[in-house]
């Protein structure tokens, strides 16, 4: 199949409040939502890619414009290449587009907004404005990424002080809020010379290097998230937190405090991961306090020295990120002095969920390999 991505003069545009999800294209008799199932017009040709690890990230050159997709004449088609752009991204858990110069902040936006309705995400979920943040000049919720503070000392992102350790930073977005979430987009237009490297980390991964046992332990238990750091980081400097809602309805009030299950489902692959991060899990639900620790040290152990799960990634000038938070962690590497900047943009998506008949992701490649025997 062969096509050519026409770009027009009229930018194609989604309202910040996003547009109603239309039912999923397929129905499955047993999972609560049913995994997409790609359209197959990533063609080699027209959207050539690398796979960087077994588990985790895939590159696409700068032959691939988002800007033109966007833009596309053709509804019908561009519907289908974001659809399989969801489930090219949330299997590998981040994707990454070289040369991005031409998106706008506006357009980072919308792609956020397209990517989570091509996702299935609940019809009232909309850009996520951190808590720490103010609306851009244009006034869009799209997020500054700076290692220095904007004046009043609002930053989003800045080293874990609470511990010298890179690994402490490792977090999925925003987990702390009620409806966290799914995708995020970061576009990196001001680098140092060398350093600011982000790792990415797929937690299907994770998920499967539990033992059968430890696995069907955890899917029982939930977990508290919490965002007291950014509390601290607002009294320190005197700003007041944002409390009306943050993409969602249920992601206001200045709680910035939510409970999650440990092993949650991706609705787009209908796999199951490790939904806890170190930044902004605080304790299991279910268990006292010293086993909850003792868990939850054993969690972060395994996510953050399973460099098989990971990818590093050095930006370019204009590199644009695409990861599926419900299903990958990721940390930033504060290894430099100059200026390093970029513009992000977050999709709210559905409240976390486990589907008792979800699957790991090496038990479902090894389904599929069996199918094609």
């Amino acid at each position: 199949m062969s096509y050519s991505l026409t770009q027009t003069a009229t930018t194609y545009s989604l309202p910040l409040t996003g547009r109603a999800t239309p039912p999923p294209e397929i129905q499955s008799p047993y999972l609560r939502v049913a995994p997409l199932v790609p359209h197959g017009v990533l063609t080699p040709t027209d959207f050539p890619r690398t796979q960087l690890t077994p588990a985790a990230g895939v590159a696409f050159g700068n032959k691939v414009q988002l800007k033109k997709v966007l833009d596309m004449e053709d509804h019908e088609l561009r519907r289908k290449i974001l659809h399989d752009l969801v489930i090219e991204i949330s299997l590998n858990g981040v994707a990454f587009f070289e040369g991005q110069e031409d998106l706008s902040a506006e357009d980072l936006g919308t792609l956020a907004l397209v990517l989570g309705e091509a996702s299935g995400k609940p019809a009232d979920s909309t850009l996520h404005i951190h808590p720490t943040q103010e609306l851009g000049e244009n006034g869009l919720p799209i997020g500054k990424i700076s290692n220095v503070a904007e004046p009043g000392g609002r930053q989003i992102s800045f080293p874990d002080e609470r511990s010298i350790l890179a690994s402490a930073g490792w977090h999925t977005d925003v987990s702390f809020e009620p409806r966290p979430a799914n995708f995020s987009l970061l576009r990196m237009h001001t680098l140092p010379p060398t350093g600011g490297d982000t790792l990415f980390m797929n937690c299907y991964k994770i998920y499967d290097l539990l033992s059968p046992g430890m696995a069907a332990f955890l899917e029982t238990l939930t977990a508290t998230h919490h965002a007291e750091m950014f509390r601290e980081q607002s009294i320190r400097h005197g700003f007041a937190l944002r409390t009306d809602p943050r993409g969602a309805p249920e992601n206001s009030g200045d709680a910035f405090r939510a409970s999650h299950p440990v092993i949650r489902t991706n609705p787009v692959t209908g796999l199951k991961s490790v939904f806890v991060n170190q930044t902004f899990t605080s304790r299991i639900n279910e268990l006292s306090l010293d086993e909850s620790e003792t868990l939850l040290q054993y969690l972060y152990k395994l996510q953050h020295q399973s460099h098989d799960a990971q990818v590093r990634y050095r930006w370019n000038t204009n590199d644009l990120a695409i990861w599926d938070n419900r299903s990958t962690l990721h940390v930033a590497t504060f290894d430099y002095d100059e200026l390093r900047a970029g513009d992000r943009a977050v999709c709210v998506g559905e409240i976390p969920y486990l589907d008792p008949h979800s699957t790991g992701r090496k038990a479902w490649e090894a389904k599929v390999r069996a199918n094609a025997a």
